[in-house]
């Protein structure tokens, strides 16, 4: 049997450890709760509801509201608002193996939590019709951070862009362009677009995790450990806390960003 630590932080990962703890911390996170209601309801035997307990009130997680209700403390809230950041890390413990979170500040890392419900799609072709949905379903903007230029969707996005969608990318500068690139966006105008202000577009000089979402739904993409963003797999999600982490990623990065360079771009030869 492990050592209970008896100070430091592992004593606040020791009373995080069982399940049954943690459940009860999420079901409080929610209501307050009488113990007999939440031993119920997490199919707990009164002997074990009120063991863990007892423990989760000794650590100030917990605490006892005027009537007996079980009540989170400010720091039982606090505490429980980092889990789903682990719980997601240890979802992913396979994927993070051979992959990196790149160049992400820490600031960003400490809200992966915002993951924890997102979908992945797995494959090219399946991801690529992903982005497609979303330019198609974009009613108000589309945002983007690419390490690739797509060239089969410029059509799709500049449709958009006519019926008023604002795009803003950020390209990174060592990006390889395909043919016909030039070609295409003199086709759909992309320059009357751009001194109109539908398009908006800066410049990284390296991009490792790539960005795509609207004002609906999202998609992140993390560099492999070569630090090459891998289209192999992707983060794709719905959820408002989601969306959020993208949009102030997006932000963060744009005013990093210098102004677009399209002589930086390397062409297909």
């Amino acid at each position: 049997m492990a050592e209970e630590p008896n100070e430091g932080v592992g004593t606040l990962f020791f009373e995080l450890a069982g399940d049954l703890r943690l459940s009860m911390l999420e079901k409080l996170n929610q209501k307050d709760y009488r113990l007999s209601q939440l031993a119920s309801d997490l199919d707990a035997t009164m002997q074990e509801a009120h063991r863990n307990m007892t423990r989760l009130i000794e650590s100030g997680l917990v605490s006892k509201g005027k009537e007996g209700e079980l009540v989170l403390t400010s720091y039982g809230r606090t505490v429980f608002s980092l889990v789903p950041s682990y719980d997601f890390l240890y979802q992913n413990r396979d994927f993070l193996l051979d992959h990196s979170l790149g160049d992400l500040p820490l600031k960003f890392v400490q809200r992966l939590g915002s993951f924890r419900r997102c979908e992945t799609v797995h494959g090219v072709m399946a991801i690529i019709q992903r982005w497609k949905d979303l330019y198609s379903g974009s009613d108000k903007y589309i945002r983007e951070i690419m390490a690739q230029v797509p060239l089969d969707l410029i059509e799709t996005v500049s449709s958009r862009v006519e019926q008023g969608v604002k795009f803003s990318y950020i390209f990174s500068s060592n990006a390889v362009v395909p043919k016909g690139r030039t070609q295409l966006l003199q086709k759909v105008g992309w320059r009357n677009f751009i001194a109109k202000g539908l398009v908006e577009r800066r410049m990284l000089p390296d991009v490792r995790i790539m960005v795509i979402f609207n004002e609906k739904q999202g998609c992140v993409l993390f560099p492999n450990q070569k630090g090459e963003p891998d289209l192999n797999m992707m983060y794709y999600g719905e959820h408002a806390e989601f969306l959020e982490w993208c949009s102030d990623f997006f932000a963060y990065q744009w005013e990093t960003a210098g102004s677009f360079d399209e002589s930086k771009l390397k062409h297909e030869v």
